[in-house]
């Protein structure tokens, strides 16, 4: 017979909102309790939001931090939901001392009860936690209605020993792992998979509790999971949304009586918080919770809009303005905007030039005419004429002249109406500097930054098949997505022009950005080497155009800026 009932708060904390994200965790601790709740859990660093970064490192905000820690306490007892204790992560400092933590604690009857740190501090990738944190060294067990609960935070679980087999020295009968796990694609099944085998290793059922949300580049999916040791999947959260995930757990009765202090693997030592040994029976079974997964295509386009939303929103800005050119860029950025904030919040703009071809300003407005977004015509050739009478600029300053107009207009219209500008510059482009500073660059956050051009196609056509699908109108006109890609900034011009077709290059980005290989080992792949040689030549001379591209929802395993760093200056040709 089930014998605890946990309660997952799978949310959106804001960073650096401390007011705001002890608000969400006072309304999300009222539904577990009243739920009938005997153990709630907040991701990762749920009281300051996640990643802090250098706010790690502001003495005040550690304070403040562990000020709200307490105060949480007393709010939660005040409101009669004291009696159920709450998991809930912040940011603290080592005792004695002003080094900052990666912190968790367990909340109990208006008192802060149990304090721990994380372990394994995460330094490659978008992570940098040796900057600015020191390892806890204790293992928390939390006995709750008979149930001994071991508790770690997020890095805890993805490397080998630690509080993983330490839980299993300890006989857990339950280990929760609070997290802040970025979203990546496929990386569903390799967190299933982790957590299946940290299962199996620590000999008990794994809760892993995961939020949701955007921090600027980061994306944070949910997923959260429940695993037995045999690996069952008993429970998993939605993607992309907030929710309270409550169960019941059938977990063995605690009869270990190792004492505190007692040292594990790791040098970690046993902390435990005793708040009783009675099950407690529920009336009534918890309510059945069925989130269905998501395909390849719809998945990375609700990152990406969960992370337009995010940025938007969270830096106070209630609209967007995107320069709608007729491609498929730009429309889909505007379907991502669409999507994110309403479409009575998106701003469009043409801006044609004497090389804008009349398909591409009708593909502009039939797609503002769909969807329902705001939409203008400002033509930039007064302007280009102007300069070009001043300058007589010939060549490829001509034409980057054109979107350097477009980019300053798309600025002075922000300034003025008070929009933030979305960049439509996809990462095929970007990796081969195939783009114009202070031109299609302008902007405050790049939708799909890190995403190919070839998907850009997948997922233009995924998100006009979903609308036909609901019986809606598909966002993005047909002719967008068949016509062949062109900046039109010339009589003709293709993109195949200056680059290889995007499915080669694609292929040879994946290798060279994603994957790491160099010439050699790529050429050895069947790839031409005059093309390798072409496409790593590209990537290697524009990473000063990246450094200055905003920022935009990572996806990928290799996003450029938080992964994917590499000197400016930089005499390294091999690939």
């Amino acid at each position: 017979m089930p014998n605890l009932r946990l309660a997952l708060a799978q949310t959106d904390p804001r960073v650096g909102d401390i007011a705001h994200n002890t608000d969400e965790v006072i309304r999300w601790s009222r539904q577990a309790v009243a739920a009938g709740a005997r153990l709630v859990a907040f991701p990762e660093m749920a009281l300051t939001g996640y990643p802090v970064e250098d706010l790690a490192l502001r003495t005040s905000f550690v304070e403040a931090s562990r000020a709200a820690l307490v105060e949480t306490a007393e709010r939660l007892a005040a409101e009669g939901l004291g009696e159920v204790p709450v998991v809930l992560g912040y940011l603290g400092r080592k005792p004695e001392t002003s080094s900052p933590q990666n912190c968790a604690a367990v909340l109990y009857r208006g008192e802060v009860a149990l304090r721990f740190a994380k372990h394994f501090l995460p330094n490659y990738g978008v992570f940098d936690e040796y900057r600015y944190f020191v390892p806890g060294d204790q293992l928390p067990v939390l006995r709750v209605d008979g149930v001994d609960v071991a508790l770690a935070i997020c890095e805890d679980i993805w490397q080998e020993g630690g509080r993983v087999r330490a839980s299993g020295e300890a006989g857990a009968g339950l280990l929760l792992v609070v997290n802040g796990s970025p979203y990546e694609q496929g990386k569903n099944d390799e967190r299933l998979e982790l957590v299946r085998r940290r299962a199996a290793e620590a000999g008990c059922t794994l809760a892993y509790l995961n939020m949701v949300g955007g921090q600027d580049e980061l994306v944070f999916d949910g997923d959260t999971l429940v695993v037995t040791k045999d690996g069952e999947l008993l429970a998993r959260g939605p993607k992309f949304e907030e929710a309270l995930l409550v169960m019941d757990l059938e977990l063995p009765t605690a009869d270990h009586q190792d004492p505190d202090g007692t040292v594990y693997s790791d040098g970690l030592r046993l902390v435990r918080l005793d708040l009783g040994t009675a099950p407690v029976e529920q009336s009534e079974p918890a309510p059945a919770q069925d989130f269905p997964l998501l395909d390849d295509e719809a998945e990375i386009y609700a990152a990406l809009v969960t992370g337009t939303r995010a940025y938007v929103r969270k830096n106070g800005f209630k609209s967007v303005l995107i320069g709608l050119s007729g491609g498929i860029d730009s429309a889909l950025v505007a379907a991502i905007a669409c999507d994110a904030i309403g479409a009575e919040n998106v701003y469009c703009v043409s801006m044609p030039s004497r090389y804008s071809s009349q398909h591409s300003r009708d593909d502009a407005a039939e797609l503002a005419h769909r969807t329902g977004l705001n939409f203008r015509t400002v033509s930039i050739a007064p302007m280009f004429d102007a300069y070009m009478e001043s300058l007589g600029l010939t060549g490829l300053a001509e034409e980057n002249l054109q979107s350097r107009l477009r980019g300053t207009l798309l600025m002075a219209i922000s300034n003025q109406e008070g929009h933030i500008v979305l960049a439509p510059g996809n990462k095929s482009e970007l990796a081969v500097g195939y783009s114009t500073l202070y031109g299609d660059s302008v902007g405050a956050f790049g939708p799909i930054k890190d995403v190919y051009k070839t998907l850009i196609f997948r997922l233009a056509k995924w998100r006009n098949e979903l609308a036909e699908q609901r019986g809606e109108t598909p966002p993005i006109p047909e002719n967008t997505i068949l016509k062949p890609p062109s900046a039109e900034l010339r009589p003709d011009q293709v993109d195949s022009d200056s680059l290889p077709d995007y499915d080669l290059l694609d292929s040879v980005l994946d290798l060279y950005i994603e994957h790491d290989l160099g010439r050699e080992a790529i050429v050895a792949k069947g790839f031409d080497p005059a093309v390798v040689d072409r496409v790593g030549r590209l990537v290697d001379t524009a990473e000063y155009k990246r450094r200055q591209y905003p920022p935009g929802p990572k996806i990928s395993q290799k996003g450029f800026g938080r992964d994917r760093r590499l000197p400016i200056t930089n005499g390294w040709r091999r690939g």
